[in-house]
């Protein structure tokens, strides 16, 4: 969509010959917006991770929890048995005895009253302890259910954005060995356009093999709604010497970012709210400014496609 966006304000600039100062400050403002956006959805997916960490964290404390409850409700179901067997032999005692010393009779009656209390007290105790075992138990399996949950949902949605790169590549075949790449990391997928395949130098203006690749992309991104796309616009650092309808490179790669998002938005079925065009100039190069191969791969088109976290947010706060 931001490779729509672009393409269309590319044109817009092209057909009217220079770009008026309130649109360009329009478009500005709403790359640094956009800009915003991105930065906390990358913060969002950040915190995601950490509250994902400290579920799991916390079930393994109630993991831990449950077993020590457990293996305290067997020492107690041992002393309580042993206690049993004692009670129960000095019961055979004092049935024996009962008949022969009334002094016998009434020690052994006190011990019997002794075992009894204290036999009593482990049965609440054995009691409290099942109880309280029932209780971890039940927190345990809500906690598991939830992470596993979590789990799978941020499972679905590296899924889903794998799938979305083999469509994208698949979609773009043609213009493999051509500057164009395409990637997944970080939980985003990153299409990267090398200019030669876009513009010519200096221009904004997309080409026609370039305006193919935009719209065979455009095709993939319009069956994915929820998806935000970012396309930013990326110069070497060689000074911009151009007619003066620029004032530099920063210009010259926001004007090729909105020459994108311009084609994208002539599908009429991408939503122009996911989209985004922004323009960075020569300071973000992925390659040496010191050699021709490397300025050839920093002037280029990235597209970053980025999940909605809507869901995962919503139950995380439920954990």
């Amino acid at each position: 969509m931001k490779h729509y966006l672009i393409a269309s304000v590319l044109l817009l600039a092209l057909s009217t010959a220079c770009v008026s100062p309130k649109v360009y400050k329009d478009l500005e403002s709403k790359y640094n917006t956009l800009k915003k956006q991105n930065s906390k959805l990358s913060a969002d997916n950040n915190d995601l991770t950490s509250a994902k960490n400290k579920a799991l964290n916390e079930l393994e404390t109630l993991q831990k929890n449950y077993n020590e409850t457990v293996a305290q409700r067997d020492k107690l179901q041992q002393d309580y048995d042993g206690l049993k067997s004692k009670f129960d032999v000095l019961k055979s005692s004092y049935d024996a005895l009962e008949t022969n010393s009334s002094a016998s009779i009434a020690e052994n009656s006190k011990k019997n009253r002794e075992l009894l209390a204290r036999l009593e007290a482990k049965e609440q105790a054995l009691a409290a302890e099942n109880a309280r075992l029932e209780k971890l138990k039940k927190e345990l399996g809500e906690r598991s259910s939830r992470v596993a949950e979590l789990e799978g949902m941020i499972a679905a949605k590296d899924a889903n954005m794998k799938r979305l790169k083999d469509a994208i590549s698949s979609a773009l075949t043609d213009f493999e060995g051509k500057g164009l790449t395409v990637e997944q990391r970080g939980g985003k997928v990153y299409v990267s356009m090398e200019n030669k395949l876009l513009f010519q130098s200096g221009s904004w203006a997309v080409g026609t093999q370039g305006k193919q690749a935009v719209n065979q992309l455009g095709a993939v991104l319009a069956d994915n709604p929820e998806i935000a796309i970012l396309i930013e616009g990326h110069t070497d650092n060689v000074p911009y010497s151009g007619n003066g309808q620029l004032s530099g490179n920063w210009d010259l790669s926001t004007k090729r970012a909105t020459a994108i998002v311009n084609i994208l938005r002539e599908n009429a079925t991408i939503n122009p709210e996911n989209l985004t065009a922004a323009g960075r100039g020569e300071y973000a190069p992925i390659a040496s400014n010191e050699t021709a191969e490397g300025k050839a791969k920093n002037r280029r088109i990235e597209v970053i496609l980025t999940p909605k976290l809507d869901e995962i947010s919503k139950l995380l706060n439920e954990i």
